[in-house]
């Protein structure tokens, strides 16, 4: 437990400033291998947004994102009903659509099958090169080396999640389908203000992004997740309850669609055709069971080469996670919002989205040197999902 004593001279010129900075310096302070790793940071500073913040830093040894947040939320309670757990979203279906039986059904089952096993060697082909060699274009958003050591800077801004959801309704697509595209459109309007000011006008840079590489990584969850009541009854019998912990996650690397485009819509239907490819194919699984075996017959040094040489390949890093649909309480202290991110990895920008009651945070990890205009790449997140939202609406 960690109560840092901050400069009164900061926090009452600019609390939200200085806030931000405390969290950006623990970037770069290793933590103590001595104690468990993870820390509890209480900042006692009213914001803008709250009257005091808490960070909680854990090393990403101990859990995925998904494992880790629900651990965070087993420890809240609704504040509604402070003797309940929070409601969570319902999971979305998801599944394929019924077919009746018959021929054609069949016929139309055996083609999946035939889709998911090329769409499978084919990403894990590509997966095979990027750990190897297939490396991004050039773009302001790529890091450079070392960047995983430089300090990073947490930027954040609040979105709302019924306008992420009434474009996703219009569009008849999901959720996450919309944050592709607001991401795309977002990278798309400061990669071509950043190259316009650059003075670089010529023709052959107006055309340059049409073979833009920009893509992601980005970390799935591959098992089923523990219900709150699990992990709560955990806590307190303190056994394990035969739950598993640690990382059970795989990669995937997710395109990113470079492009101006007249109607802000078209931003989303890239967003979703990107996705469905991706949902018809197992390259996440693979990379799971694959890079454990390389752990067993190689090492843990060959897995850990392959998993840098997938990053520093790619440009960012890319995730959402589903927090509690109604408001809830940490101790008996309501929480006003989630913001959650990473550090550590090759990567100079970090996009995670993150939902809680009707809210969607959206917190950039940047590289300080490389983005030190961040609030403005969070003001083209902002407009670009103003825009989509305007767009559907007409």
């Amino acid at each position: 437990m960690v109560f840092p004593d901050l400069d009164p001279a900061a926090t009452s010129a600019d609390p939200d400033r200085a806030v931000e900075d405390y969290v950006s310096s623990l970037s770069t302070l290793p933590m103590d291998h001595s104690r468990p790793l993870w820390e509890l940071h209480v900042l006692d500073v009213p914001t803008s947004e709250a009257a005091a913040a808490v960070v909680l830093r854990m090393h990403h040894s101990l859990g995925d994102g998904v494992s880790l947040i629900s651990l965070l939320m087993a420890c809240t309670r609704s504040a509604a009903d402070p003797a309940r757990l929070p409601a969570l979203p319902p999971p979305s279906s998801g599944g394929p659509p019924r077919r009746s039986a018959g021929f054609l059904a069949l016929a139309a089952w055996v083609w999946s099958l035939v889709v998911l096993a090329w769409n499978t060697v084919v990403d894990v082909a590509r997966f095979v090169a990027t750990s190897w060699f297939l490396r991004d274009t050039r773009t302001p958003f790529m890091g450079t080396e070392g960047v995983e050591f430089r300090r990073k800077r947490f930027v954040n801004c609040t979105l709302s999640l019924d306008d992420v959801k009434f474009v996703k309704n219009a569009m008849k697509c999901t959720v996450n389908d919309v944050l592709i595209g607001v991401t795309s459109a977002a990278l798309s309007r400061y990669y071509f203000r950043k190259t316009a000011s650059s003075g670089d006008t010529s023709g052959d840079s107006k055309k340059a992004h049409k073979n833009i590489r920009l893509r992601s990584a980005l970390l799935v969850n591959i098992r089923k997740t523990p219900g709150l009541h699990t992990l709560a009854e955990m806590m307190d019998s303190g056994k394990d309850n035969t739950m598993k912990w640690g990382n059970q996650i795989g990669y995937i690397v997710l395109p990113f669609h470079i492009a101006m485009h007249d109607d802000p819509l078209e931003y989303i239907r890239q967003g979703k055709k990107t996705a469905d490819r991706k949902k018809r194919s197992l390259e996440a699984v693979f990379t799971y069971w694959s890079g454990n075996l390389v752990v067993k017959l190689l090492g843990i040094k060959a897995a850990a080469a392959l998993c840098y040489g997938m990053f520093t390949n790619t440009t960012m890093s890319f995730s959402s996670l589903a927090g509690p649909s109604e408001k809830v309480e940490f101790y008996d202290h309501p929480i006003v919002y989630i913001a959650t991110s990473v550090y550590g990895h090759p990567h100079a920008l970090t996009v995670h989205f993150q939902s809680y009651m009707n809210i969607m945070k959206l917190v950039l990890a940047v590289d300080d040197e490389q983005f030190p205009n961040s609030h403005q790449l969070l003001d083209d997140f902002a407009e670009s999902l103003r825009l989509v939202r305007q767009a559907v609406s007409v």
